[in-house]
Protein backbone atom coordinates (compact mmCIF):
# COMPACT_ATOMS: atom_id res chain seq x y z
CA UNK A 1 0.00 0.00 0.00
CA UNK A 2 1.58 2.94 -1.41
CA UNK A 3 1.32 5.93 0.61
CA UNK A 4 1.54 8.81 -2.19
CA UNK A 5 -1.50 6.71 -4.16
CA UNK A 6 -2.95 6.52 -1.05
CA UNK A 7 -3.60 10.61 -0.90
CA UNK A 8 -4.28 10.44 -4.85
CA UNK A 9 -7.02 8.19 -4.22
CA UNK A 10 -8.57 10.05 -1.30
CA UNK A 11 -8.17 13.29 -2.41
CA UNK A 12 -8.38 13.00 -6.02
CA UNK A 13 -10.38 9.64 -6.38
CA UNK A 14 -12.36 10.84 -3.24
CA UNK A 15 -13.12 7.26 -1.91
CA UNK A 16 -13.82 7.32 1.32
CA UNK A 17 -11.84 5.99 4.26
CA UNK A 18 -14.38 3.47 4.35
CA UNK A 19 -13.75 2.36 0.51
CA UNK A 20 -9.98 2.12 0.92
CA UNK A 21 -9.84 -0.08 3.67
CA UNK A 22 -12.71 -2.75 1.76
CA UNK A 23 -9.95 -2.14 -0.82
CA UNK A 24 -6.90 -2.63 1.20
CA UNK A 25 -8.25 -5.56 3.00
CA UNK A 26 -7.31 -3.06 6.21
CA UNK A 27 -9.86 -1.39 8.94
CA UNK A 28 -10.13 2.52 8.54
CA UNK A 29 -7.77 2.87 11.24
CA UNK A 30 -5.10 2.16 9.63
CA UNK A 31 -6.01 4.24 6.21
CA UNK A 32 -5.96 7.21 8.14
CA UNK A 33 -2.52 6.53 9.79
CA UNK A 34 -0.70 6.40 6.78
CA UNK A 35 -3.07 9.40 5.51
CA UNK A 36 -1.82 11.39 8.58
CA UNK A 37 1.72 11.86 7.31
CA UNK A 38 0.88 13.92 4.54
CA UNK A 39 2.41 16.81 5.28
CA UNK A 40 1.39 20.54 4.95
CA UNK A 41 4.27 22.79 3.43
CA UNK A 42 3.33 26.41 3.19
CA UNK A 43 5.49 27.52 -0.32
CA UNK A 44 5.95 31.16 -0.05
CA UNK A 45 5.62 32.66 -3.44
CA UNK A 46 8.01 34.23 -5.67
CA UNK A 47 5.47 36.79 -7.45
CA UNK A 48 6.03 39.59 -4.35
CA UNK A 49 3.86 42.23 -6.39
CA UNK A 50 -0.04 41.33 -5.98
CA UNK A 51 -3.67 42.16 -6.22
CA UNK A 52 -5.65 39.83 -3.94
CA UNK A 53 -8.36 38.57 -3.19
CA UNK A 54 -9.50 37.22 0.95
CA UNK A 55 -12.76 35.91 2.42
CA UNK A 56 -14.00 33.07 4.44
CA UNK A 57 -15.96 29.62 3.49
CA UNK A 58 -17.60 27.66 5.99
CA UNK A 59 -18.41 24.11 7.02
CA UNK A 60 -21.04 24.54 9.41
CA UNK A 61 -21.36 27.37 12.15
CA UNK A 62 -18.04 26.66 13.83
CA UNK A 63 -15.43 25.30 11.24
CA UNK A 64 -14.36 28.28 8.10
CA UNK A 65 -11.26 28.52 6.11
CA UNK A 66 -10.13 32.24 5.33
CA UNK A 67 -7.77 32.72 2.16
CA UNK A 68 -5.94 35.41 0.88
CA UNK A 69 -5.22 34.31 -2.84
CA UNK A 70 -3.18 36.04 -5.60
CA UNK A 71 -5.71 37.58 -8.19
CA UNK A 72 -3.32 37.45 -11.18
CA UNK A 73 -1.83 33.50 -10.29
CA UNK A 74 -5.04 31.68 -9.02
CA UNK A 75 -3.00 31.03 -6.25
CA UNK A 76 -3.37 30.95 -2.20
CA UNK A 77 -0.89 32.77 -0.94
CA UNK A 78 -2.04 32.36 2.44
CA UNK A 79 -5.10 30.39 4.88
CA UNK A 80 -6.08 30.07 8.18
CA UNK A 81 -8.41 27.70 9.34
CA UNK A 82 -11.29 30.00 11.68
CA UNK A 83 -14.06 29.22 14.03
CA UNK A 84 -15.50 33.24 12.37
CA UNK A 85 -13.78 35.51 10.68
CA UNK A 86 -12.62 38.57 12.15
CA UNK A 87 -10.78 41.63 11.64
CA UNK A 88 -8.08 40.33 13.72
CA UNK A 89 -7.47 37.85 11.08
CA UNK A 90 -7.24 39.36 8.36
CA UNK A 91 -5.16 41.86 9.67
CA UNK A 92 -2.60 38.52 10.26
CA UNK A 93 -2.85 37.60 6.95
CA UNK A 94 -2.03 40.69 5.57
CA UNK A 95 0.91 41.20 7.80
CA UNK A 96 1.99 38.14 7.10
CA UNK A 97 2.76 38.91 3.47
CA UNK A 98 4.28 42.57 4.45
CA UNK A 99 6.57 40.58 6.57
CA UNK A 100 7.37 38.09 4.12
CA UNK A 101 7.79 41.22 1.21
CA UNK A 102 4.78 40.89 -0.60
CA UNK A 103 3.78 44.63 -2.01
CA UNK A 104 -0.40 44.61 -1.87
CA UNK A 105 -1.44 46.50 -4.96
CA UNK A 106 -5.05 46.27 -4.61
CA UNK A 107 -7.34 44.07 -2.09
CA UNK A 108 -11.07 43.01 -3.07
CA UNK A 109 -12.69 41.79 -0.18
CA UNK A 110 -16.64 41.29 0.94
CA UNK A 111 -16.76 44.37 3.49
CA UNK A 112 -17.33 43.29 7.09
CA UNK A 113 -17.95 45.56 9.63
CA UNK A 114 -14.75 47.44 10.41
CA UNK A 115 -12.13 46.05 7.76
CA UNK A 116 -12.88 49.05 5.35
CA UNK A 117 -11.28 50.65 7.90
CA UNK A 118 -8.45 48.24 8.55
CA UNK A 119 -7.23 48.25 5.43
CA UNK A 120 -8.15 52.30 4.77
CA UNK A 121 -3.93 51.87 3.98
CA UNK A 122 -4.32 50.24 0.70
CA UNK A 123 -6.74 50.77 -2.43
CA UNK A 124 -9.69 48.32 -1.30
CA UNK A 125 -12.67 46.87 -3.48
CA UNK A 126 -15.32 45.50 -2.19
CA UNK A 127 -16.53 42.40 -4.10
CA UNK A 128 -19.52 44.34 -6.62
CA UNK A 129 -21.46 40.60 -6.52
CA UNK A 130 -21.47 40.80 -2.72
CA UNK A 131 -23.11 44.45 -2.68
CA UNK A 132 -26.06 43.37 -4.66
CA UNK A 133 -26.75 40.18 -2.37
CA UNK A 134 -26.96 42.50 0.43
CA UNK A 135 -29.57 44.47 -1.57
CA UNK A 136 -31.40 41.72 -2.48
CA UNK A 137 -31.56 40.69 1.01
CA UNK A 138 -33.15 43.30 2.39
CA UNK A 139 -35.65 43.52 -0.85
CA UNK A 140 -36.11 39.83 -1.71
CA UNK A 141 -35.93 39.10 -5.22
CA UNK A 142 -39.57 40.10 -5.82
CA UNK A 143 -40.14 42.79 -3.98
CA UNK A 144 -43.84 44.90 -4.45
CA UNK A 145 -43.18 48.19 -3.86
CA UNK A 146 -42.34 49.80 -7.24
CA UNK A 147 -39.52 52.05 -5.50
CA UNK A 148 -38.04 48.65 -4.58
CA UNK A 149 -38.66 46.77 -7.45
CA UNK A 150 -36.88 50.27 -8.74
CA UNK A 151 -33.70 50.00 -6.61
CA UNK A 152 -33.76 45.94 -7.14
CA UNK A 153 -32.86 46.82 -10.77
CA UNK A 154 -30.31 49.32 -10.38
CA UNK A 155 -28.09 47.15 -7.93
CA UNK A 156 -28.78 44.10 -10.01
CA UNK A 157 -26.52 46.24 -12.54
CA UNK A 158 -23.86 47.37 -10.68
CA UNK A 159 -21.60 44.75 -11.99
CA UNK A 160 -22.38 45.05 -15.72
CA UNK A 161 -22.11 49.07 -15.87
CA UNK A 162 -19.53 52.19 -15.42
CA UNK A 163 -19.82 54.46 -12.28
CA UNK A 164 -20.98 57.59 -13.90
CA UNK A 165 -23.77 55.69 -15.05
CA UNK A 166 -24.65 53.74 -11.90
CA UNK A 167 -24.17 56.55 -9.45
CA UNK A 168 -26.16 58.49 -11.66
CA UNK A 169 -29.45 56.09 -11.81
CA UNK A 170 -28.77 55.18 -7.72
CA UNK A 171 -29.08 59.73 -7.93
CA UNK A 172 -32.24 59.71 -9.60
CA UNK A 173 -33.82 56.94 -8.01
CA UNK A 174 -33.42 58.83 -4.31
CA UNK A 175 -34.85 61.98 -5.98
CA UNK A 176 -37.57 60.40 -6.89
CA UNK A 177 -38.39 58.69 -4.11
CA UNK A 178 -36.82 60.73 -1.49
CA UNK A 179 -40.19 61.78 0.70
CA UNK A 180 -41.35 58.24 0.40
CA UNK A 181 -38.26 56.92 2.13
CA UNK A 182 -39.09 60.10 4.67
CA UNK A 183 -42.66 58.27 5.66
CA UNK A 184 -42.67 57.47 9.35
CA UNK A 185 -45.29 55.11 10.94
CA UNK A 186 -46.50 56.38 14.70
CA UNK A 187 -46.18 53.12 17.32
CA UNK A 188 -49.39 54.42 19.56
CA UNK A 189 -48.12 51.61 22.17
CA UNK A 190 -44.71 53.07 22.71
CA UNK A 191 -45.55 56.61 21.82
CA UNK A 192 -43.07 56.66 19.12
CA UNK A 193 -42.48 56.79 15.15
CA UNK A 194 -39.86 54.60 13.19
CA UNK A 195 -39.69 54.81 9.33
CA UNK A 196 -42.34 53.10 7.00
CA UNK A 197 -40.06 51.46 4.85
CA UNK A 198 -36.98 50.71 6.73
CA UNK A 199 -35.65 47.85 4.47
CA UNK A 200 -35.55 50.19 1.31
CA UNK A 201 -33.88 52.68 3.17
CA UNK A 202 -31.43 50.12 4.27
CA UNK A 203 -30.64 48.74 1.12
CA UNK A 204 -30.43 52.31 -0.48
CA UNK A 205 -27.98 53.38 2.74
CA UNK A 206 -25.69 50.08 2.31
CA UNK A 207 -24.81 51.20 -1.31
CA UNK A 208 -24.39 54.72 -0.20
CA UNK A 209 -21.95 53.93 2.73
CA UNK A 210 -20.33 51.27 0.38
CA UNK A 211 -19.62 53.47 -2.40
CA UNK A 212 -16.38 54.51 -2.12
CA UNK A 213 -15.47 51.14 -2.34
CA UNK A 214 -17.51 49.51 -5.18
CA UNK A 215 -15.22 51.48 -7.59
CA UNK A 216 -11.98 51.20 -6.78
CA UNK A 217 -11.15 49.00 -10.39
CA UNK A 218 -12.65 51.51 -12.38
CA UNK A 219 -10.70 54.33 -10.36
CA UNK A 220 -7.28 52.60 -11.29
CA UNK A 221 -7.86 50.64 -13.98
CA UNK A 222 -3.62 50.11 -14.73
CA UNK A 223 -3.93 47.66 -11.48
CA UNK A 224 -6.56 45.37 -13.25
CA UNK A 225 -8.04 45.05 -9.88
CA UNK A 226 -11.02 42.65 -10.37
CA UNK A 227 -14.38 43.99 -9.00
CA UNK A 228 -15.68 40.71 -7.84
CA UNK A 229 -14.31 38.15 -5.53
CA UNK A 230 -15.88 35.54 -7.95
CA UNK A 231 -12.53 34.05 -8.53
CA UNK A 232 -12.25 32.77 -5.08
CA UNK A 233 -15.94 31.53 -4.96
CA UNK A 234 -14.94 28.94 -7.62
CA UNK A 235 -11.71 27.88 -5.58
CA UNK A 236 -14.01 27.64 -2.11
CA UNK A 237 -16.75 25.52 -4.92
CA UNK A 238 -14.04 23.19 -6.20
CA UNK A 239 -12.27 22.40 -2.56
CA UNK A 240 -16.15 21.77 -1.24
CA UNK A 241 -16.98 19.38 -4.25
CA UNK A 242 -13.63 17.65 -3.43
CA UNK A 243 -14.49 17.06 0.42
CA UNK A 244 -18.53 16.30 -0.27
CA UNK A 245 -17.73 12.77 -0.52
CA UNK A 246 -16.04 13.36 2.72
CA UNK A 247 -18.68 14.60 4.80
CA UNK A 248 -18.86 13.65 8.51
CA UNK A 249 -15.04 13.47 8.71
CA UNK A 250 -14.03 15.18 12.10
CA UNK A 251 -12.34 18.75 11.77
CA UNK A 252 -9.17 17.12 12.39
CA UNK A 253 -9.31 14.75 9.18
CA UNK A 254 -11.39 18.18 7.38
CA UNK A 255 -8.15 20.22 8.02
CA UNK A 256 -5.65 17.60 6.78
CA UNK A 257 -7.68 16.97 3.78
CA UNK A 258 -8.06 21.15 2.75
CA UNK A 259 -4.53 21.38 3.64
CA UNK A 260 -2.95 18.64 1.30
CA UNK A 261 -5.47 20.19 -1.60
CA UNK A 262 -4.35 23.19 -1.67
CA UNK A 263 -1.02 22.17 -1.35
CA UNK A 264 -1.94 20.38 -4.59
CA UNK A 265 -3.58 22.63 -6.42
CA UNK A 266 -2.90 26.34 -5.33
Amino acid sequence: MDNELLKKEYIEGKQTLAQLADKYGVNKSTIWRRLRTMRHIRIISKDKDVVINMDTTYWGRNFGLMVIKDAFRNKIIWYKFVRHETVADYREGIEWLRANSFKIYGIVCDGMRGLFEELHAYRVQMCQFHQTMIVRRYLTNRPELPAARELLQIANILAHTDKECFIGMLEQWHLKWDSFLKERSFDSGSGRSTYTHKKIRSAYLSLKRNMPWLWTFYDYPDLHIPNTNNALEGVFTDIKTKLRVHSGISKERRSSLIQEYIARHY
